[in-house]
């Protein structure tokens, strides 16, 4: 049923947007449903909404994780490891969060996904800049590198 899905997805995808802009959806959308959870916390769904935000924000770092240990991921070994790092701090916050909820668990969660979210989309507005020039790892990193994580891995969600 989800292979199914995420072909459909995946084939409207190729023709509407770039893999940063992907990303950046993907990225938000996490961060949205974790803000809804937080804004309706005395709601009677709450536990099955925050169950579901919860999971989706993990599989979303999941996929992060798994392309950013590939052999033959071009980042820089740097960044790989920083990216590596938060997604790990990300995976024990969504595992506190799950076993003792508390709102206020969730916002460092949704700030770092709408940061990284922000990043991409700048880096496809500075790529779209006439005579913009990549220079440095930073820029390649940002450029590149990042919006090619959900690519090759999409498949998990």
């Amino acid at each position: 049923m989800y292979k199914k899905t995420f072909e459909a997805y995946q084939a409207i995808e190729k023709t509407t947007s770039s893999g940063r802009e992907t990303e950046a959806r993907v990225l938000n959308k996490g961060a949205q449903k974790l803000i809804f959870c937080q804004n309706n916390w005395d709601s009677n769904d709450l536990q099955t909404r925050l169950k579901n935000a919860l999971e989706f924000n993990q599989k979303i770092w999941s996929i992060f994780q798994a392309e950013l240990t590939k052999k033959d991921n071009p980042m820089p070994k740097e960044i790989k490891d920083n990216l590596l790092r938060l997604s790990i701090f990300i995976d024990k916050r969504i595992f506190e969060t799950m076993a003792f909820p508390n709102k206020n668990k969730l916002t460092i969660i949704i700030n770092i996904n709408k940061n990284i979210a922000a990043g991409l989309m700048d880096s496809l507005k500075r790529q779209a800049t006439p005579n913009h020039k990549l220079t440095g790892i930073k820029q390649h990193s940002r450029t590149y590198e990042n919006s090619h994580i959900f690519n090759k891995q999409q498949q998990a969600i």
